[in-house]
């Protein structure tokens, strides 16, 4: 396959409070941070796909595609996306189709320029119905923690390590957030503080459970294996990607304790990139809560339903940066996740891609992931747009399987 898509250079933002940076700046620095790893120019590039959720709302910004051509300076075919991911695959399909052979891909958000309005505006891309009745970002979140435990019957002894299990994913991101020069918060946390912070509100998920609301941008360089062997001599290729839709109006799904979106995004992925669970040791999962990376394990397959919380448990009790799901380790979220790397919606999944990038590479500094076998050799990201309602997922690789 001459045209399979292939990853060769990557670059991003600090994510953060950016408000003396303008929307413009950011995704210049993301842009010249990719363009210098791999010597490319704009000239070159064919096409470009960018994605942004709340830009024209918070920037007031109407038809991105013409901010993007002024800051470029080009007039080739712009696209706009809801979320990376969503950019990722069009300019995947355009690579496979020969349509394009080296195309930009980038993602900006700047969220907190309004932060009067930005939790409404959260909330109506999670479900609008439940905006109305009253309910906050939050909200979707809990009654997923409650239907899952209704579902499996978790009570007891049990219930209470499944708590701290969900404690124990946001002290492991921060703690590889820590690591991480680009995350929001570099700043590790402990279980009391995620315990006492739910205390203090009376609530089974609290501060520390949530992702925060962040400003910044990524983007990448695709393009045909042809061409990426000729600029780079580590080219990670895009073995599969695929997306699922779900209903938006979360209390109307048949199963309010998982994603079925993610479920079957990660079977179509995987099916295309002919890779399995089993072959998967680094995964970028959407945290949005530390619920959701729970049920997220689930979902993609790595554990039985009703059991992730066991297996979480197990790893992080000994303080390690990995989970022992069955006999072997698996290695989730290793720049921080959405809860401490950040989340500004248009370049959360850019951040993922680009983590999961360096880490096939190399190049992942203190946070590298180390197997028995070397250097992991594949990697998976999943993103969502609203509360599950569309779920992408992403599997990477250094090396393919004709």
């Amino acid at each position: 396959m001459q045209k399979r898509p292939a990853i060769v250079a990557v670059g991003r933002t600090k994510f953060g409070e950016h408000y003396g940076k303008e929307p413009e700046k950011l995704i210049e620095e993301a842009w010249l941070a990719a363009s210098s790893e791999c010597s490319i120019e704009r000239k070159d590039l064919e096409a470009c796909y960018m994605s942004d959720c709340l830009l024209p709302i918070t920037n007031k910004l109407g038809l991105e595609e013409g901010f993007l051509s002024e800051l470029t300076e080009l007039h080739v075919p712009m696209e706009v996306t809801r979320s990376f991911s969503a950019a990722l695959l069009t300019a995947c399909h355009a690579i496979q189709a020969g349509v394009y052979n080296t195309v930009l891909v980038g993602g900006i958000e700047k969220m907190t320029d309004r932060w009067d309005k930005i939790r409404d505006d959260l909330m109506l891309l999670d479900d609008p119905w439940s905006y109305y009745a009253g309910a906050t970002p939050e909200s979707n979140h809990e009654l997923m923690l409650r239907a899952y435990i209704k579902k499996h019957h978790i009570t007891g002894a049990n219930l209470e390590e499944l708590n701290l299990a969900l404690a124990e994913i946001s002290v492991k991101n921060h703690a590889n957030a820590a690591k991480n020069k680009y995350a929001q918060f570099q700043r590790k946390i402990t279980l009391d503080q995620v315990l006492s912070a739910r205390k203090s509100t009376h609530k089974p998920l609290g501060l520390y459970d949530f992702a925060p609301v962040s400003d910044g941008a990524s983007a990448l360089i695709l393009t045909s294996e042809t061409t990426a062997k000729e600029m780079t001599t580590q080219p990670i290729y895009v073995l599969g990607c695929a997306s699922a839709t779900d209903y938006l109006n979360y209390p109307a799904r048949e199963d309010l304790s998982r994603f079925l979106a993610a479920e079957l995004s990660m079977k179509s992925a995987s099916k295309t990139a002919k890779i399995t669970s089993s072959n998967l040791h680094l995964i970028e999962v959407n945290d949005q809560s530390t619920v959701m990376e729970m049920v997220s394990l689930e979902d993609l397959g790595f554990c039985e339903p009703g059991t992730a919380w066991h297996g979480i448990h197990e790893g992080c009790k000994h303080g390690q940066n990995y989970y022992e799901i069955g006999s072997r380790q698996l290695f989730v979220n290793t720049d921080g996740g959405l809860k401490a790397d950040g989340n500004p919606l248009g370049a959360t999944g850019g951040a993922q891609i680009f983590e999961i990038y360096r880490q096939l590479r190399g190049e992942a500094g203190e946070r590298q992931v180390k197997l028995e076998s070397g250097l992991p050799e594949y990697g998976c990201a999943v993103e969502f747009e609203g509360f599950g309602t569309k779920a992408y997922a992403t599997i990477l690789g250094v090396k393919y399987d004709e």
